[in-house]
């Protein structure tokens, strides 16, 4: 299904979860739909964990255990937000459930209970300090809902003297919750102090009732007031989340009034999808989509409107409007303001509305604004934020196709006199979340109706006395839009596949042709450079694939090392994309006749070796990389086989084929490599980005590759018609220092100094300590030991790290895994993931 633009795949929906209502899993996906606008907000940002039953909750008499996930499963969609929280055996990304397709995800997996900690993520991932406090009343045997309500009432009071206003959720369980609003000042140790004082002084007053104690011994008839779920590390059930109790209740946030019903009782999952209203919404009236704006500026204090409240207007009817404002600030940029949701999204996009198809421009994302913003022009004065003066480009309405976390499809119409007139784009994100994440503002070839787009205007700044007024068309902008509107866009040459590429003629089929001597002969060994991938989101993919048009082309990333294959008739030859010979290393692939045909040609593909559910594995792979003893490759052989994954041919029959478009490459390596053996895989290719992009997230791969099928074959260039997209980061390394490894590792490397080559040398990129096996690091001390240098070989290594370091001669080259660089080009959570004896130092370069 398409759930909130994203493709989601829902199954037995029929299936009870609730044995004793025969509550279905249909109906609890049906309740997070709808309750998603209540619960969201109480979540947001928050890393989420979450109580699973995928077989049910069983019954009162027979409850079923249930699976507690915290770190995301390898399993889930590409597109759920996620964020690494460290732990003693590494980092573990935590889903965030910001929206509704991630929330129907987890009911589908059967993730019944989603529980949150009281602080939030960043935008940049760091955690803040907490945003609320939380008691949880738990009745201990002998005492139920009725006295924990009381104890509520007199924690309120004691609350409401201290400057905070209390609200009551019972929490679907046994007990009830408060939560009060925190301003964000105490970390998460002063509120959990905090929350103990409050705890022991309620049981001061009232030690017949309650108690502040962990020890269950002490709770008999009495009401534990659990303060440690202020706790940092700790989580409580969200509100609105289901309970995975025999019957299905719900943490539903109460009034105080409710409270004071002797009947008072926990409420199912039906009763409060009938309430309207959220009794909780106070505690989070810092999170409004207009908050960060407000933050920023002082009513009075600058000409720009401030409202009171960090929350949204409600949409007029008709459509969505837009304004894009000419700002000049400490740099002159273009703010494009989108109106979504009561609030105006917004861009700073330093080169304006791209021109033309063939450009994209850079956009910022910035803080929300408020409506009122649609038409402002005028002077922020020095000292605000924002200073400058601020014009309106151009202003009017938008016809949405589109709008995701990380992409956003319009078509916008400007004033009838404005310089923008009837343009459709799309903005799509590259790197980060929220404000400050950068995005590609993209001109689409095609209106919405699928006609060519022409050109616009170049983007040209007023002076700064304008008053907003569309300036007059030039003579050669008029004569730019007149040349674009004839210019005819280009079309590839083929459709791509879907699940077999297109066939090719037979006059044009290399293969059933004779070698011709007199045309473009069979690649040399020099000549063996590998096309290669540029780096990008599945965002980016999609946008670039309705460039190239046509559905897309997709193809599995596979974990591995790149190898081009030299076929001669008989025998393969191997070499890698550094150009070393591999021939003798993998002998299953090279030793024995592959059924390849009787024609000479070359190849391009991955050796990969599989794990035992038959997924490519790079450090599998690992065992057979660094074996030059013919003994140890052929008893590795058996253990660690290979195979050869084929996704491109470069020449058949003696005659470059490089240049054909890639559709009609494939249909000729689909018959070169028909009848070849088991250790050839030809992989399918797939056209739709959202599918296979989470098929391979779900199978455990890499990642995917998409590709124009149009496109030739570029010899050792890194092309924008191939775009790699990968589930997670990672980095090719140059080694260039040893820090001595101590405790249990002494004798031995603690970590290894990392760098990534730029235009002043090896830039020092940090520490690599953690994925090693006790192997690797023989085998790493053993190769790095002749490699010993006195020379720092970095640029930019801080004294503590140089300071008990073992330089080496920069000769080695790795992989690692990591999180994102810091601002200063540090790698961040960086986790070994082995060597690249494929790839010199001269080829590394940091990755977008």
């Amino acid at each position: 299904m398409q759930i909130g633009g994203r493709r989601l795949r829902l199954s037995n929906l029929d299936k009870v979860l609730y044995p004793e209502t025969g509550t279905t899993k249909g109906e609890v996906i049906d309740y997070y739909s709808r309750i998603a606008p209540r619960l969201l907000p109480h979540v947001a940002d928050r890393p989420g964990t979450r109580k699973r039953w995928p077989d049910g909750v069983g019954t009162d008499t027979a409850p079923t255990e249930p699976f507690f996930a915290k770190a995301l499963e390898p399993g889930a969609p590409a597109w759920v937000r996620r964020f690494p929280i460290d732990h003693s055996s590494g980092a573990k990304d935590y889903p965030l459930v910001d929206d509704l397709p991630t929330l129907v995800y987890l009911a589908q997996v059967a993730s019944l209970e989603v529980h949150v900690p009281q602080w939030r993520f960043s935008p940049d991932g760091a955690r803040q300090n907490p945003d609320r406090l939380v008691l949880d009343l738990d009745p201990g045997p002998g005492v139920g809902l009725a006295e924990c309500a009381e104890v509520a009432r007199w924690a309120r009071a004691i609350l409401q003297d201290m400057g905070l206003d209390p609200l009551p959720v019972t929490s679907g369980s046994k007990g009830i919750h408060l939560y009060a609003h925190l301003d964000g000042r105490p970390t998460s140790d002063a509120a959990s102090a905090i929350a103990k004082e409050l705890a022991r002084a309620i049981e001061a007053d009232h030690p017949d009732l309650v108690v502040s104690q962990m020890s269950k011994a002490a709770r008999p008839g009495k009401v534990f007031i659990d303060w440690s779920q202020n706790n940092g590390s700790k989580t409580t059930i969200a509100p609105y989340s289901l309970r995975g109790r025999a019957q299905p209740t719900v943490a539903a946030p109460r009034t105080w009034d409710e409270l004071d019903d002797p009947d008072l009782r926990h409420l199912l999952f039906t009763e409060v999808l009938e309430r309207s209203g959220d009794p909780l919404a106070p505690v989070e009236r810092d999170t409004g989509p207009l908050r960060a704006y407000i933050s920023k500026r002082t009513a009075g204090r600058t000409p720009e409107p401030v409202p009171e409240a960090p929350h949204g207007e409600a949409a007029p009817d008709g459509l969505p409007r837009f304004v894009i404002q000419e700002h000049h600030a400490s740099r002159l940029h273009w703010d494009l303001r989108l109106e979504h949701d009561g609030v105006l999204v917004s861009w700073a996009v330093p080169k304006g509305v791209p021109p033309t198809t063939a450009k994209n421009s850079l956009a910022v994302m910035t803080e929300d604004h408020p409506m009122q913003y649609l038409d402002f022009a005028g002077e922020i004065p020095r000292g605000e934020y924002g200073a400058g003066i601020m014009t309106v480009w151009d202003t009017g309405t938008y016809e949405l196709e589109k709008w995701r976390d990380d992409e956003v499809i319009a078509t916008l119409q400007g004033r009838a006199d404005g310089p923008l007139g009837r343009v459709r784009v799309a903005l799509i994100r590259t790197e980060g979340r929220g404000e400050k994440s950068q995005w590609l503002l993209h001109r689409m070839k095609t209106d919405a109706e699928g006609r060519p787009q022409s050109d616009g205007e170049p983007v040209v700044p007023r002076d700064h006395g304008a008053t907003g007024a569309a300036p007059a068309r030039t003579a050669a902008s008029a004569d730019s839009r007149a040349s674009a509107s004839s210019r005819t866009p280009a079309n590839p040459s083929t459709s791509p596949p879907s699940g077999t590429a297109p066939r090719t003629s037979a006059a044009s089929d290399p293969a059933s042709a004779p070698a011709d001597t007199g045309s473009a002969a069979e690649p040399t060994v020099a000549e063996l450079r590998p096309m290669l991938a540029t780096s990008a989101t599945a965002g980016i993919a999609r946008a670039a694939a309705e460039r190239w048009g046509g559905p897309p082309w997709v193809e599995m990333k596979w974990d591995g090392i790149r190898g081009l294959g030299i076929w001669d008739g008989s025998r393969l030859r191997l070499r890698s994309r550094n150009g070393n010979d591999l021939t003798a290393a993998y002998p299953e692939l090279t030793s024995v006749d592959l059924g390849l045909g009787s024609r000479p040609a070359v190849f391009d593909g991955e050796i990969v070796a599989l794990d035992l559910q038959g997924r490519p594995s790079f450090p599998l792979l690992q065992k057979r990389m660094n074996l030059v003893q013919p003994r140890e490759i052929e008893r590795e052989r058996t253990r660690t086989p290979v195979h050869l994954y084929l996704f491109d041919v470069l020449s058949a029959s003696g005659r470059d084929v490089a240049s054909l478009p890639l559709s009609e490459r494939r249909a000729l390596l689909e018959q070169l490599a028909g009848d070849a053996v088991g250790a050839i895989v030809v992989p399918p290719v797939f056209d739709d980005v959202d599918a296979a992009v989470s098929t391979s997230d779900r199978f455990g791969l890499e990642g995917v590759v998409v590709k124009d099928p149009g496109s030739a074959y570029r010899r050792g260039e890194r092309s924008e018609r191939w775009l790699k997209v990968k589930h997670s980061r990672t980095q090719e390394v140059v080694i260039g220092g040893v820090r001595p490894g101590k405790g249990n590792r002494a004798g031995t490397i603690g970590s290894l100094l990392v760098g990534v080559p730029d235009a002043d040398g090896l830039r020092y990129a940090g520490r690599v300590g953690s994925g090693f096996g006790e192997q690797t690091l023989m085998r790493l001390t053993e190769m790095l030991a002749p490699l010993g240098s006195d020379v720092d070989p970095f640029v930019g290594v801080p004294a503590a790290d140089a300071r008990d370091a073992l330089w080496v001669r920069p000769e080695l080259v790795a992989e690692v895994e990591f999180a994102e660089f810091t601002p200063g080009g540090i790698l961040r959570q960086a986790r070994w993931r082995g060597l690249r004896p494929d790839k010199d130092p001269d080829d590394v370069a940091r990755e977008s």
